[in-house]
């Protein structure tokens, strides 16, 4: 329980550490461009809420921190708003030209992308701790299996681009697999043979939750014996009656030859009775355990809590198998520029399939699966974190750029539509505008806190 409040606060640090970035940066973008366009402001928050700091500049702008984390806002001089001195009236929002508000809004989504960048940048120059892509044996039955793939072969490119790790290689083929591009892999075996292989892509669902399950492909991890290290106190193996240095030698009568192999069977059976058979030094043990559920980026998997007991003569596997991607400043600014670029489109195509129902809204996931991202990346290292909050700035980018009326782009289209009429909407369409928006708004964000629910709770 302990450590489980322990995790929970971490999480909220690390999620409030980031959500503040984004959303002060994301402001700042709107504020900035104001300013330069002439527009009086007249206070900046990053949160809502009750203040919990604030400071009136010489300009006469409030600057304020507010106890909700979870968004901020640039209020401006308008006289929609209240009543402008004369004096004030050229640098009230509402007389500014169509263009001039349209380049406000864009600002803040704007800036979300160039936040990107730079932490993209920084991630290539701190160097990104990762695998060499080697692939595990495919799934009988899937496309990699038929493709011809084998244990071993190291993935060279994939569609003529270079693979340098395994993560770069999942991210290309969830873009490939969303776009149907034809993917073309170039491999080479144990014995040193390049091939050329294409992957069926077609045959592939394009649900997160399914798509590397029909790919069947997983990097490869050297065999690790099937023996229990640290268990965590509470979870499933604890609760099961299974020990730190017991020795699993089969599972529901399947005999079990490593702990990755140990790792597929729970991960399949979330939820459900298990029976080991375990060694326990001389003695022959059974045990029916409970496994527990994981539930991350929409997908539920199976959890005992316990991991792999290492051995030192294993490091030398796990360092040959690793990989650090390293640019220097000037060669990690085109490295930056393409990665954002890629990651947006394979967001806009996220977006976009379940849109159209080919991806479950269960993937949508709320504050508290960002806040559990945000804590896992702080843990994994700084290069990790930065990455996490790249995407995170990537994703509010393109979400305050949806047609929605009460983000930025609904605000864009209805300038669009005052440029188009010459004059604006009216103020009772404005309302009922509004009023639709606030509220496919508020739908949205109860699914994906109802998501986030369902899975803490299974």
């Amino acid at each position: 329980m302990f450590e489980m409040l322990n995790n929970g606060v971490h999480n909220t640090i690390w999620f409030i550490v980031a959500i503040s970035v984004l959303v002060a940066f994301h402001e700042f973008g709107h504020f900035w461009v104001a300013r330069r366009l002439g527009v009086k402001v007249l206070r900046f928050s990053v949160g809502f809420g009750r203040p919990i700091w604030k400071h009136t500049a010489k300009d006469g702008v409030e600057y304020v921190l507010a106890m909700i984390p979870l968004g901020g806002y640039v209020k401006m001089l308008d006289e929609r708003e209240g009543a402008v001195a004369a004096a004030d009236l050229p640098r009230a929002f509402n007389r500014q030209p169509v263009w001039s508000r349209i380049a406000i809004f864009a600002a803040g989504p704007l800036f979300n992308f160039v936040l990107a960048i730079a932490f993209y940048w920084a991630v290539f120059v701190v160097g990104i701790p990762d695998f060499k892509p080697i692939l595990a044996a495919p799934v009988a039955g899937s496309v990699g299996a038929a493709a011809g793939l084998h244990e071993g072969d190291r993935v060279l490119s994939l569609n003529g681009a270079e693979v340098q790790t395994w993560s770069v290689l999942r991210t290309d083929l969830i873009s490939a697999v969303l776009s149907r591009q034809p993917a073309t892999l170039t491999v080479v075996d144990k014995a040193g043979t390049e091939r050329e292989l294409q992957l069926d892509v077609g045959k592939v669902r394009v649900d997160p939750q399914f798509l590397f399950d029909d790919l069947g492909l997983d990097r490869y991890l050297p065999p690790l014996p099937p023996k229990f290290g640290e268990l965590i106190a509470g979870n499933a193996a604890d609760l099961g009656g299974l020990k730190s240095g017991d020795v699993v030698l089969a599972i529901d009568g399947e005999k079990i030859t490593s702990f990755q192999q140990l790792q597929k069977i729970v991960a399949s059976h979330a939820g459900e009775s298990l029976h080991f058979e375990l060694q326990r030094g001389s003695e022959t043990l059974q045990r029916t355990v409970l496994v527990g559920s994981l539930h991350t980026g929409g997908i539920t998997r199976g959890y005992l809590g316990a991991a792999s007991a290492r051995m030192v003569n294993e490091d030398k596997m796990w360092q040959d198998l690793g990989a650090e991607l390293r640019l220097g400043p000037v060669a990690a600014v085109p490295a930056a520029l393409q990665q954002t670029w890629g990651m947006t489109r394979m967001v806009a195509q996220l977006f976009y399939r379940m849109l159209v129902g080919d991806i479950s809204v269960k993937n949508l996931s709320g504050p508290i699966s960002t806040a559990q991202a945000a804590g896992s990346a702080a843990k994994a290292g700084l290069s990790v974190f930065l990455g996490f909050v790249a995407f995170v700035s990537l994703n509010l980018g393109i979400v305050n750029l949806i047609p929605i009326p009460v983000l930025d782009g609904g605000q864009i289209v209805s300038c669009l539509i005052e440029a188009i009429k010459g004059k604006p909407l009216s103020e009772r369409a404005q309302v009922l505008v509004q009023q639709l928006g606030l509220a496919l708004l508020v739908l949205i964000m109860g699914f994906a806190i109802f998501n986030d629910i369902a899975r803490q709770f299974g």
